[in-house]
């Protein structure tokens, strides 16, 4: 159930400088050669020049291309980027076909400017050290699919995204692909919406903080057929599109047969997890033995009582435990946050879940389990004996034991 992750940790091209004017030594060359300073002046106004870039580059691609085309990955040999470039030598010294997969917004500044050119120098370094014919690499655009008013009072001249400039933005960073960029990747996905959501207004940082939206699960979907599929010959164009306009459905998810299933088991999980299990556990932590083995006999399978000490199982009190269980607690609960927010894009219909079933703060019903997904194409006999008792009369004992076979045998049991 634990995927290997390995983190090469956070990268900025600003690391040391936040303002374009210092980055550039402007004050030094206004001194040393003003004519080059004057032209400095006639492509960034004052505010550009002076605006705190810490929070991104502002949806202005101008000022992410000065900065970004400064970067030389020759001279990078510190971490991320010479642990990355190691570990890629490594791999391809040793016959494997390493990937790589970038993906980024492209309507704004930050992504727009420096999605491309990270692509270019990471194509040229791979080059350079005779390694590029075995790695495979692919980029996500994600064009526009939200929007946003300026609030009143804000500086028409400030330095900040502009959603009516996305377009115009999009379309710039697609020719510079077009022109300049096609032959860096081997694949190129590119996913958008119509209907644009409507987020709050926000300079960056940590204030901007938009709700989840169905189109990074289709990102997701994209990694996910990019790590999983070597058949695609290079400079292919695949195209996807929904049955019904503003509606997503099961029969729109792309690898339906493998991923269908898989949403469902997690869902049903969270969902039996904080409805039935959470709760019992809670109650549990409470009672003495007695009464905690009619409450639940199914967690003897997992654990050990006080009254029954010596043996292999982990000891319920015991902390690791206790802790493990507010872990999964966590997961579930944000796994489902995000699967409702899903839900409530506006201007679409998501036809995947019945989301009314655990919207956040609300005290969660297992006799829902079975009514969970939409199209559910068992018959009513079916779905009537999929309840949450008989489901928890299954569990058994799992590898490793306590919290996380417990939670290894409730994923298990979820899956129809």
């Amino acid at each position: 159930m634990k995927s290997n992750i390995e983190s090469f940790n956070l990268w900025s091209p600003l690391a040391r400088e936040k303002e374009l004017k210092a980055f550039f030594n402007y004050n030094t060359i206004k001194q040393n050669k003003p004519i080059l300073a004057n032209l400095f002046d006639v492509l960034y106004t004052k505010e550009e020049r002076e605006a705190n870039l810490d929070v991104g580059f502002r949806g202005r691609p101008a000022i992410g291309s000065a900065v970004m085309s400064q970067v030389d990955l020759d001279k990078l040999d510190q971490d991320p980027w010479g642990s990355l470039i190691k570990q890629i030598q490594g791999e391809t010294g040793s016959g494997e076909k390493p990937k790589i997969f970038l993906c980024g917004s492209i309507f704004g500044g930050t992504g727009a400017s420096g999605l491309p050119t990270i692509a270019r120098l990471i194509d040229n370094k791979l080059k350079k050290i005779k390694v590029r014919e075995s790695v495979q690499t692919g980029c996500l655009f994600v064009l526009p699919y939200f929007g946003f008013s300026t609030p009143p009072g804000e500086d028409p001249d400030g330095v900040y995204a502009r959603s009516e400039q996305f377009l115009l933005n999009t379309e710039a960073a697609l020719r510079y692909y077009v022109t300049q960029g096609q032959e860096i990747f081997d694949r190129v996905y590119l996913l958008g919406n119509q209907n644009f959501s409507k987020v709050n207004f926000s300079i960056g940082k940590d204030s901007q903080r938009n709700n989840p939206h169905f189109l990074e699960l289709y990102a997701a979907l994209a990694a996910r057929n990019f790590w999983r599929d070597s058949s695609t010959a290079k400079g292919s164009v695949v195209l996807m599109t929904r049955q019904k306009n503003g509606t997503v459905s099961w029969e729109d998810i792309p690898d339906k047969a493998e991923v269908q299933p898989e949403l469902m088991n997690a869902t049903r999980f969270a969902f039996t997890w904080l409805a039935e299990i959470a709760p019992e556990l809670e109650e549990a932590k409470k009672m003495k033995n007695t009464r905690f083995q009619r409450l639940a006999p199914w967690l003897m399978e997992f654990y050990q009582t006080g009254s029954r000490s010596g043996g292999t199982k982990p000891d319920f009190s015991d902390a690791d435990q206790q802790e493990a269980i507010g872990i999964i607690n966590n997961w579930c609960q944000d796994y489902l946050r995000w699967l409702y927010s899903l839900h409530q894009c506006e201007g679409d219909n998501i036809a995947l879940f019945k989301a009314d079933a655990f919207p956040p703060n609300k005290k969660l019903l297992g006799d829902e389990l079975p009514d969970l997904i939409i199209g559910d194409s068992r018959d009513r006999g079916k779905k009537s004996r999929d309840t949450v008792q008989k489901l928890k009369n299954t569990l058994k004992a799992t590898s490793p034991g306590g919290t996380v076979g417990l939670a290894k045998s409730v994923y298990m049991a979820s899956r129809i």
